[in-house]
């Protein structure tokens, strides 16, 4: 593996892992929470990063990803915890997932990260570019987290 994917698989389990620590404080109820000015919750933006990262690479290489798909109901675009139920993962069934999933990325797509596809959004050709851009919008999701907990 080249030195900038061992970097970039590095950055994904660094950011995930500051993601995750900046919940140690939250409790399953306070992740319910939505608070007043806000459209989502903790574990409404957890649920809707772990989808996010799948469903960019899904759309790059139009390959089925072993993903729970129902998890577009809860955390897709335009959801919001409204639209829960008893269904949805709970807040530690997330972090969980959240926790593994930078690892099963790299063993799933360590060998195809300059692949060239069909561009999609903003040009996007490889899974490496897709990556760098789920990891711009965990930062912004770890911020919206961040703001969420000091409201609750």
């Amino acid at each position: 593996m080249k030195k900038f994917h061992k970097n970039l698989f590095k950055q994904l389990k660094t950011y995930r892992e500051e993601t995750l620590t900046s919940l140690n404080s939250v409790s399953a109820e306070e992740a319910d929470i939505v608070p007043n000015g806000f459209h989502n919750n903790i574990r409404w933006n957890l649920g809707h990063l772990y989808l996010d990262q799948y469903v960019w690479i899904e759309t790059l290489i139009k390959e089925k990803i072993p993903y729970p798909h129902a998890y577009h109901k809860w955390f897709g675009y335009g959801t919001n915890p409204s639209h829960f139920s008893t269904e949805t993962p709970s807040y530690q069934e997330l972090k969980e997932l959240l926790r593994s999933q930078p690892d099963l990325i790299m063993e799933m797509y360590k060998d195809r990260l300059e692949d060239i596809h069909p561009p999609i959004e903003m040009g996007m050709q490889t899974i490496e570019q897709v990556l760098i851009r789920t990891i711009f919008h965990e930062g912004i999701h770890f911020q919206t987290i961040h703001t969420i907990s000091k409201h609750i």
